[in-house]
């Protein structure tokens, strides 16, 4: 009796290991963690700086100038007389440019006008220090930049390595990288050090991202299911960015820095516990069949469309989150709390435009779905600038979010589609290059966004990017009818049309992949 329920946990861990759906709860909770330390730190670090650089260097200004000062109205003597009758003032001597009255009492209240006049910030405006807020826009873009030329950099070599060890140990490399760098970044407080930790998250983002999305293309073969599979994983990513921006804000404003991403560490902990259970990232399980190269797939002018598409639509959103809350400070005198609660409705959108296009592009046409999606994006950016509070941010970022998760849930299956119509069925190259859109996207967003502001102002910059996305939404039309290759053709059904709504793939469905070597170990016993 022992026996059986002492082997009741192996059992239930063997049949999770089978499971297509523990797998996708895998790669959900990886992009949920990834997504949400993305956006954690829109809200944090424009104010954190703020805090520590020209508010800390402008009070240590100030206190010198008040220990200064005393000593220099003292230089003239007899400068000032009062006169206790009328309670008034006599200046005999231009040198002092002192108010003063006294009393009854006889105490003395003086203003001092170059000490409030330079160190402090006008009542009437938002915040002061306009020009160090203007540098900051490229200091705080090329910060988040870092992170995806990083990942940029680090994706094509990450593609080729799924394709000879497998998903597994790559997978889990991520987590341990992803892990130092949250860490990292609850202890960093200068410029140079979180860099260095959003550095460090672009590479544990490209082993995740390329990974999970690869894993999920070799499980659900079926176009259909491949696409409810990657909504859902996308959903994981909308969380992510749903819950990261206002979760940053409210515990940056009531609890501290290091708080947030404390929080996100642990869970970061427990998502690597999922791993080590599901996963078994210590063996090695190759893919059975070469992929095609990665330049190969470069060449394919459909791929490029589709990647493109994922660039320039999530080009935008990238734009936005350095700017944005600079933006709001100058214009708005928003609140710490408010600059990452203005992305609460893009990113509720995003949530629900992959859940639902996750299925219904596969209905409507997937190449339809982007086209219409990039148009939406376009005339959103368009209407940020119009905003006057940040009620008036609630359309246009709600558009915004609902039409790249248009434009996402339908492109990351066409990826997938293309190389089984087109290519050998192995998806990590592929699934390297769509993260490598994505993370054009939000390396060149930020880095030039922040230089745009800086010359020719923040509503202009929406102009270029809404502009740039309703120009390319046509070229998703050529995604309607993708023809085949010709040694693909013959293996291809000949009662089904070359859409994206039926295809046969090029190999069998098989048996789940993370389970090969164990079939292989239990055969030779």
């Amino acid at each position: 009796m022992p026996q059986v329920v002492e082997c009741v946990p192996w059992r239930w861990l063997k049949a999770g290991r089978e499971s297509r759906k523990l797998v996708l709860v895998v790669v959900f909770v990886a992009l949920l963690l990834d997504n949400m330390l993305l956006t954690v730190v829109v809200p944090i670090i424009p104010t954190f700086l703020y805090a520590t650089e020209y508010e800390g260097a402008n009070s240590s200004a100030t206190e010198n100038r008040t220990v200064a000062a005393p000593m220099a109205f003292a230089a003239p003597p007899f400068s000032s007389v009062f006169s206790y009758f009328d309670n008034t003032t006599v200046t005999v001597s231009d040198y002092v440019a002192v108010n003063s009255t006294v009393g009854v009492n006889g105490t003395e209240s003086s203003s001092l006008p170059q000490l409030t006049g330079a160190g402090l910030p006008p009542k009437n405006s938002c915040v002061d220090g306009e020009e160090f807020l203007t540098e900051e826009n490229v200091r705080v873009g090329l910060l988040f930049a870092s992170k995806a030329l990083m990942q940029l950099t680090t994706n094509p070599f990450v593609g080729p390595l799924t394709n000879r060890i497998g998903y597994h140990i790559p997978m889990f490399a991520g987590f341990i990288i992803m892990f130092l760098s949250t860490v990292m970044f609850a202890f960093s407080s200068t410029y140079t050090l979180l860099l260095v930790a959003r550095t460090l998250q672009g590479i544990g983002s490209s082993f995740s991202s390329v990974t999970g999305l690869g894993m999920l293309a070799s499980v659900y073969t079926d176009d259909y299911e491949r696409g409810n599979a990657m909504g859902v994983a996308l959903g994981g990513l909308a969380l992510g960015v749903l819950v990261g921006a206002p979760f940053g804000s409210v515990m940056y404003e009531f609890v501290g820095k290091s708080a947030p991403f404390l929080i996100l560490a642990f869970l970061a902990l427990l998502d690597g516990a999922l791993q080590l259970c599901i996963l078994q990232p210590s063996k090695i399980s190759p893919e059975s069949t070469k992929g095609t190269p990665v330049f190969t797939l470069l060449r394919d002018p459909y791929i490029l469309v589709a990647a493109g598409a994922l660039c320039f639509a999530n080009m935008g959103v990238a734009m936005l989150e350095p700017t944005l809350p600079i933006w709001m400070m100058q214009t708005m005198c928003s609140p710490k709390w408010q600059l990452g609660m203005a992305f609460l409705p893009a990113s509720i959108a995003y949530l629900i435009g992959t859940n639902l296009f996750g299925v219904l592009a596969h209905k409507m046409g997937r190449w339809l779905c982007s086209l219409i999606g990039m148009t939406v994006v376009g005339i959103s950016l368009l209407c940020v600038p119009l905003a006057q509070n940040i009620y008036g941010l609630i359309g246009p970022n709600g558009g915004l979010g609902f039409a790249i998760g248009m434009v996402d849930s339908s492109m990351m299956p066409i990826m997938g589609y293309l190389v089984d119509l087109r290519h050998t069925s192995v998806y990590g190259s592929v699934y390297a290059i769509a993260d490598v859109a994505f993370c054009m996207g939000f390396a060149i967003g930020p880095s030039t966004g922040g230089v745009i502001v800086r010359a020719i102002g923040f509503p202009w910059l929406m102009v270029i990017i809404g502009v740039t996305n309703i120009a390319y939404a046509p070229l998703c039309w050529y995604l309607r009818s993708p023809p085949a290759k010709e040694e693909k053709i013959a293996i291809l059904n000949q009662d089904c049309p070359l859409q994206t709504k039926c295809y046969a793939t090029q190999k069998a469905l098989r048996e789940f992949p993370l389970t090969d070597s164990e079939e292989e170990a239990e055969s030779e016993e």
